[in-house]
């Protein structure tokens, strides 16, 4: 009987089931083994485990059970495609490998302490020589990473990857010189774009880590300079001024096509990407930006694209760095960073077969959905099919939740106002990203209810008549985008119905909610928090290489802002990019249809994106413009010398009103110049609980600019907004 039960066994042990060859790679590094350590305890020769992690052979008894054994206690210690902790090669690793990233900036300065010291970005005017003596020759193993003398920072995400030794990208020139960031040079042989490519996967050592276990790595990206564009045949400028794409029949798509690469379905254009179908769990991809194609948008970019080409990969490298390796325009990159932070699907293992099957993650936008009606534009199917395209959708046909655009009616400034001397600007620091933290957005598709009861917790779009609720005349209304009260029942989004149910409970309106309707989420969750963590850290790291720091006082950091953009140009190129990422991130969840050929009701790529959500845009504006009115009255509350009386929020004259908003940018008048003779402070000089305050981080306010009374006046008489023109130009022309 005992032989049959060996006999048994060895049957089990035979078909012990065991992950994908490069799951094996993956695990084993994960836990920092070799090959050799591997190898040693399995009592085999490295190049049997070698040839089990390949896929060329497979265990077999009695190692295919201990080895089974090892792969599934490291899959429980490390999910299914984890970024290692340790990373090891196989071989003795090199003296060039790249060192480990710092796991933060840096040690915290002290209140009002000048931010740690780096050395400034290049500019076109430094000396590519110093870059240059860093060069190598075609490089077989990482070559030596050359280190600034003061080195700037880096946000680490892992420890240093042999891998991507020479970090995420590379700007290549006319001359053949890859730079890369810390002003490492490389010398790239390639005169086509099929060997660019090869040359990139095998020998550059570019790339960086994923930003969650269960994404995926960066691809590397090579930046053309206009000289590098025509060394590898490519024209200066894009006849396809429509399509922005090189057509099907020119020579450099033809090389492409005739090496077994493929491109995507946007071609070859200001952004590419050439890459085959992966292997053995294996990505082969190489992006490319063409600057003189217009790939760097100067809304977005600044001038970077003028730069010396050590100077954009300090920039390019910056950014990649602390935010993501760019892949298209900064809002592609913002909606790219969402989806490398919360991947939609992860690899589990399936319990009746033993192999890898793909499931969701918790908490991520894991499969495309409708939007309810009113949450969708025109266009879309599911309103096309309601109304013609020549209806205009009333207040309860449609969920209107926008940024503030608004001002006061002149004939409401009081004489005291009147006396005053300045207009004095206030600006929320990346209001739209404070307004994604811990902001509870559904996950999957909208549930219709009727007679529904609000709950605050609920993300969704209520129809509730918010009319009744009487602000002083001076205020604008919160529940709509250009700040007249509403009058009569109107689709709003979850943030914006609480704000209302605050308000009639903190100051005891004669109101009572009830909504009409609801399409609500069931399935919830804070999907936006790692993004917003992400985002808020790479934008304070990046001010405080400006000389803006978290803990200065008022006075100093309005000094340090005065001229923190001429501190460092390239460094305020990425603090650009990082505004520009937050807003068109955003703006990705309600993207248009584009292209000529589109037609009015029908379908458009985006809407296949479990990231084309329209509510989820919604609630991050609703809560953005509570959030600036719910300080705008706390600020008018804290500044009257007589208390609101309960049932109404008539304030009293001397009450400290804005005269103008424009999404996050509030106009006092005042009679200093200065945000300090605006906003209100305690006895000991502190700022008023839940009013504005100055600094640096996410949802604090900075001076935006200051104008004469009279010239503020005067632009409310035209017609005109003058928290657009605050700083002295146009907000919308400055992307602020």
């Amino acid at each position: 009987m005992s032989e049959l039960f060996e006999a048994v066994d060895a049957l089990i042990a035979s078909a012990s089931p065991l992950p994908p060859p490069a799951e094996r790679e993956r695990l084993r590094r994960a836990h920092g083994l070799t090959q050799d350590q591997v190898a040693k305890a399995l009592k085999v020769r490295r190049a049997t485990v070698v040839s089990w992690e390949s896929g060329k052979t497979e265990p077999r008894p009695p190692q295919r059970e201990a080895y089974a054994r090892l792969l599934e206690k490291l899959a429980d210690l490390y999910p299914v495609n984890a970024t290692a902790p340790i990373q090891v090669t196989d071989a003795e690793p090199a003296d060039t490998a790249a060192e480990a990233r710092p796991l933060s900036p840096g040690p915290s300065a002290e209140p009002d302490a000048p931010p740690q010291s780096r050395a400034p970005m290049p500019t076109p005017a430094r000396d590519a020589t110093q870059a240059r003596s860093a060069r190598t020759s075609r490089p077989t193993s990482p070559p030596p990473a050359v280190k600034r003398s003061t080195p700037r920072p880096a946000t680490a995400r892992v420890a240093a990857d042999p891998r991507y030794a020479n970090g995420p990208l590379g700007v290549l020139d006319g001359d053949g010189s890859l730079y890369c960031i810390g002003g490492l040079v490389l010398d790239c042989p390639a005169t086509t774009i099929p060997a660019l490519v090869d040359w990139t996967l095998t020998e550059a050592h570019l790339g960086a880590p994923r930003l969650h276990p269960s994404g995926k790595d960066a691809d590397p990206l090579i930046v053309l300079t206009g000289a590098a564009a025509e060394r590898l045949g490519l024209p200066e400028r894009l006849e396809d001024r429509r399509g922005l794409r090189l057509p099907e029949d020119h020579k450099v798509v033809k090389q492409i096509t005739k090496a077994k690469w493929k491109l995507t379905r946007r071609g070859f254009g200001p952004w590419a990407r050439i890459y085959r179908p992966a292997q053995h769990g294996q990505r082969q991809c190489v992006q490319f930006a063409v600057l003189p194609w217009g790939a760097l948008d100067s809304r977005s970019w600044g001038t970077t694209d003028h730069l010396a080409p050590a100077a954009i990969a300090d920039v390019l490298g910056t950014y990649a760095t602390r935010v993501i390796t760019p892949r298209g325009s900064t809002a592609v990159s913002g909606l790219e960073t969402m989806t490398a932070l919360r991947p939609p699907t992860r690899a589990v293992r399936d319990e009746d077969t033993g192999s890898w099957v793909s499931g969701p993650v918790p908490g991520s936008l894991t499969e495309p959905v409708d939007p309810a009606p009113v949450e969708a534009p025109d266009q879309h199917p599911v309103v096309a099919a309601r109304y013609p395209r020549t209806h205009q959708r009333t207040p309860d046909e449609v969920l209107d939740e926008e940024a503030y655009e608004w001002t006061r009616d002149p004939q409401l400034l009081t004489d005291a106002e009147c006396t005053r001397s300045f207009a004095v600007g206030i600006d929320v620091n990346t209001a739209f990203l404070a307004a994604a933290n811990r902001l509870v957005v559904g996950l999957g598709a909208p549930v219709h209810i009727a007679q529904p009861a609000f709950d605050k917790k609920t993300p969704g779009s209520w129809l509730v008549d918010l009319s009744g609720i009487e602000l002083d005349p001076r205020l604008p209304s919160p529940f709509t985008p250009h700040g007249t009260r509403p009058d009569g029942p109107a689709w709003y989004a979850t943030p914006t119905v609480a704000y209302a149910a605050e308000l009639i409970s903190t100051y005891e309106l004669p109101v009572t909610l009830r909504p009409l309707e609801a399409w609500i989420r069931t399935e919830s969750g804070a999907y936006l928090d790692p993004w917003y963590k992400h985002l808020a850290e790479a934008y304070k790291q990046t001010m405080a290489d400006l000389g803006v720091v978290t803990g200065m006082t008022e006075a100093k950091f309005l000094t340090a802002m005065e001229t923190h953009k001429q501190t460092d140009p390239g460094m305020a190129a990425v603090l650009s990019a990082i505004k520009s990422t937050v807003k068109g991130g955003i703006g990705k969840f309600r993207e248009g249809p584009q292209g000529a050929s589109y037609k009015f009701g029908e379908r458009w790529p985006a809407l296949e994106r479990p990231t084309w959500r329209p509510d989820i845009r919604a609630a991050i504006i609703s809560t953005a413009r509570v959030n600036m009115h719910r300080k705008l009255l706390k600020t008018a509350l804290a500044t009257q010398h007589a208390p609101a009386p309960a049932g109404h929020l008539m304030l009293g004259e001397d009450a400290l009103l804005p005269i103008a908003l424009l999404s996050d940018c509030a106009v006092y008048l005042s009679d200093g110049p200065s945000p300090l003779d605006v906003l209100p402070h305690t006895a000991d000089g502190k700022p008023t609980p839940g009013t504005f305050r100055l600094g640096v981080s996410p949802g604090m306010v900075k001076h935006e600019g200051t104008q004469e009374m009279l010239w503020a006046v005067a632009m409310l008489d035209e017609g005109h907004n003058p928290a657009r023109h605050i700083k002295g130009t146009d907000a919308a022309i400055d992307g602020e």
